[in-house]
């Protein structure tokens, strides 16, 4: 495999970038303001040219599933803004009824909630880390395709056989499962942590209503 493009894969990352809350408009959005907006500045991450960030189908799903707090007379605010982004990168790699239950902490605490601290910070908060995981991130990768370069290697008499352009093939594939195999494993590990905050969900809900029947009895 060509090291040259490795270093693309890599420049690629580096010059990704995630949207900051100053960014978005103070003023509450209509539903085409809104998905202009999301088109506009999530442009780098999308496969393909003329793919929709997220369209209207789409937004007012989120809103019927609560994953989305409803629109206040078809406008969207900052906040709504924040937890679409949200919606956004996880939509990729969860079911909905999983990204309820991630978001809905914040749905219920923060949205459009007064206090020492608000979406705005919690999302700064989790970007925050984005420098340092790119690091480690672009690091595995570079450790994952050097495996793959000693894969169906010409130095094995075994795939001697193998032209040089079925060789770059299957150790492209062979990078192809090492980096699915990390996304798998870590996919689990994701369904089993919002497992436990659902059972501590359900745990939480049934306590207040016990309390809220001690007090009416």
């Amino acid at each position: 495999m060509d090291e040259k493009y490795l270093n693309q894969l890599i420049t690629y990352l580096q010059e990704l970038s995630h949207i900051d809350p100053s960014e978005i408009p103070g003023l509450d959005l209509y539903m085409d303001q809104v998905t202009s907006f999301l088109d506009d500045h999530l442009s780098d991450v999308k496969r393909h040219k003329n793919d929709l960030a997220l369209t209207k189908t789409m937004i007012n799903n989120y809103a019927k599933n609560k994953l989305l707090p409803p629109p206040n007379k078809k406008r969207y605010s900052k906040d709504h803004i924040l937890m679409l982004l949200f919606i956004f990168y996880y939509k990729g790699i969860l079911q909905l009824n999983d990204i309820e239950t991630v978001l809905k902490p914040l749905n219920e605490k923060y949205f459009h909630k007064d206090g020492d601290l608000n979406l705005s910070d919690i999302y700064n908060a989790v970007f925050d880390l984005e420098k340092k995981e790119k690091e480690h991130l672009i690091s595995d990768i570079r450790e994952k395709f050097d495996h793959a370069k000693t894969t169906f290697s010409t130095e094995d008499s075994h795939y001697d056989s193998l032209s040089d352009s079925d060789r770059e093939e299957l150790q492209l594939f062979s990078f192809l499962c090492e980096l699915g195999f990390d996304v798998y494993l870590k996919k689990l590990i994701m369904e089993t942590i919002i497992d436990h905050l659902r059972e501590m969900n359900v745990a939480k809900e049934a306590e207040e209503r016990a309390l809220k029947k001690m007090k009416h009895s």
